[in-house]
């Protein structure tokens, strides 16, 4: 699996179970809303930083984003 399609389907997974929108998660992580957009979609490369930021964000760890992948 695409590691861009991975995260940003965990991304997308997380907010949810925190019924948050993807601009609420946006204002929150310090990103703009489209980039989230683009993140969920596996269309974007995204830094440690905002993988970091959207972990805050979501008040998991990051590493709780990637340990599945394989």
């Amino acid at each position: 699996m695409n590691i861009n399609v991975y995260f940003g389907n965990k991304i997308k997974e997380e907010r949810l179970k925190l019924n948050l929108s993807q601009e609420k998660l946006a204002l929150e992580a310090d990103v703009d809303r489209t980039y989230v957009n683009d993140i969920e979609k596996g269309s974007r490369n995204v830094s440690l930083v905002i993988a970091f930021k959207l972990s805050k964000a979501l008040n998991i760890p990051l590493s709780n984003l990637l340990k599945e992948l394989k």
